[in-house]
């Protein structure tokens, strides 16, 4: 007997959810968004801190459910997704897209009623998600640019939440995570290389595992780190970390720019999934220190 078989329907039903709305991944973005709105908030409402993971999860959800089923012939070609719901034949493409369509309005309904401001960038990261960067997959490698729009906004998302306003402060979280996302993501491109090329999928800036790809990686690996360090100048409102955090921040970005500088050296999938993980590190004890720089300071 198979898995499936040997599960309730109970079991089946939540193993599907999960698996089609990406819950690991979901949740590391609702993360980002708490993340934001703690840093935002002056006095933190903790109804609004659940409306906006409601709203959030639902809204990140959708979008992989919608990605999901224009996506599933190309998923069944390659092994990393061959088993997700769709292509596996648990789920039909129906059942799938009414699922997207009730998550959505769920999440949008959930971010209008903490503000207008946040259901609108909600409503922006899910459009340009589904209809830019998932069809430019198959096109072109500037998709990985397309998309690190609609995967930079959850940090941003949750200031907005917090404030109801779009400044400085919400903008340099955006470009922190936007910059991030480049090396994170071409590490995955690079040791996926050959699955990504069953499916289709251009994810490497130069198309190929190459010199190109890895000094790009160097660069854009640099950027973030940069980006991050500046909330200590005091330039960004108010947001602002200390010296200290800095110095944390700092020798976060020495780890994770040379991991990078491994991949551009050594060129193999196993420096590629190191860079991986450490991006993975990175961002999230990145957000871990500016929250707890707000509230210890």
């Amino acid at each position: 007997m198979t898995q499936t078989q040997t599960q309730s329907v109970p079991q089946t039903l939540v193993r599907n959810f999960t698996e089609i709305t990406k819950f690991r991944l979901s949740v590391s973005v609702v993360f980002s968004s708490v993340a934001g709105y703690l840093l935002g908030a002056e006095t933190v409402d903790y109804y609004i801190l659940l409306l906006l993971c409601v709203g959030g999860y639902c809204m990140v959800g959708a979008s992989n459910v919608f990605n999901q089923i224009i996506e599933r012939d190309r998923d069944a070609l390659m092994e990393r997704t061959k088993d997700r719901p769709i292509p596996a034949g648990r789920m039909q493409v129906g059942t799938s897209f009414a699922l997207g369509i009730v998550l959505t309005i769920i999440g949008l309904v959930v971010l209008y009623s903490i503000n207008p401001i946040t259901a609108m960038f909600g409503a922006i990261s899910i459009f340009m998600y589904v209809s830019l960067y998932t069809p430019l997959k198959t096109k072109t490698p500037l998709s990985v640019f397309v998309g690190a729009f609609p995967g930079a906004i959850p940090y941003m998302l949750g200031w907005v939440a917090a404030t109801n306003n779009f400044g400085i402060e919400p903008g340099t979280l955006f470009m922190i995570q936007f910059f991030w996302q480049f090396p994170h993501f071409w590490a995955i491109g690079w040791f996926l290389y050959e699955d990504y090329q069953k499916g289709g999928f251009f994810m490497l800036p130069t198309g190929k595992r190459d010199k190109g790809t890895a000094i790009q990686v160097v660069l854009y690996t640099i950027w973030t780190v940069l980006a991050s360090l500046i909330p200590v100048f005091g330039v960004t409102g108010k947001l602002y970390i200390t010296p200290v955090s800095a110095v944390i921040i700092g020798l976060l970005g020495i780890g994770l720019l040379y991991c990078a500088v491994r991949l551009f050296k050594e060129k193999t999938n196993k420096a590629a999934k190191q860079l991986m993980l450490a991006s993975v590190s990175y961002i999230t004890l990145l957000q871990v220190v500016y929250v707890l720089d707000k509230f210890i300071r």
